[in-house]
């Protein structure tokens, strides 16, 4: 009874082992193992929704802004202020060179002007040039483009850009006083600077 007929033994051993072939026929189809850890966590970041264009255009540092080479209101309202301070300056007759008075005039508060003026590379002053009405046109013309000419290297001397101041001669054209005597003759003798215009 104990003795097991070999063909027997043969038969179990053949179910075994084809048993066993199955067996890593079925862990080979299973499907693959989850994915790392590293890899799991890959899709849960993309899936957040893209921030907008604004948001991602806000996240950027900010160009600096261009400056604008024309004064604002307030710095021009400033500008008229210290023109309006610095008084005509006053020529001898039939002369265009600077008296001291007219370089006293000239220095006040061209310093701050200066300061103002190298900011806004492309805003000018200009220098009118003027004389009285003893002459002819022409002859004036040319004495009052001097006298302006004498101011602006004066200014330029400050430390105002030459670029930035034009001169103009009136002549006897464009008088203050009507008057024919010396005392409104020495008040139309000057020059006189004003800002660009407010519309350029």
């Amino acid at each position: 009874m104990n003795h097991v007929p070999k063909r027997t033994l043969i038969a179990v051993a053949a179910v075994a082992l084809f048993t066993a072939g199955c067996a890593k026929k079925k862990v080979a189809a299973a499907p693959p193992p989850p994915p790392a850890p590293a890899a799991a966590t890959a899709p849960a970041a993309s899936s957040r929704p893209a921030p907008p264009p604004a948001a991602v255009a806000s996240s950027r540092p900010a160009a600096p802004a261009q400056a604008s080479p024309y004064p604002d209101a307030k710095t021009r309202a400033r500008i008229d202020q210290l023109l309006a301070k610095i008084e005509d300056a006053y020529f001898d007759y039939d002369k265009a060179s600077l008296r001291p008075d007219a370089m006293k005039a000239l220095q006040a508060d061209s310093t701050e002007l200066r300061d103002i003026l190298k900011d806004y590379p492309d805003y000018k002053l200009t220098i009118e040039g003027h004389c009285d009405e003893r002459g002819s046109a022409e002859y004036n013309v040319a004495l009052g483009d001097r006298r302006a000419g004498a101011a602006k290297d004066y200014l330029v001397q400050v430390g105002i850009p030459s670029t930035q101041l034009d001169v103009i001669s009136y002549g006897k054209e464009k008088p203050v006083c009507q008057d024919h005597d010396e005392a409104c003759w020495q008040r139309n003798r000057r020059i006189h600077i004003v800002a660009m215009a407010r519309n350029q």
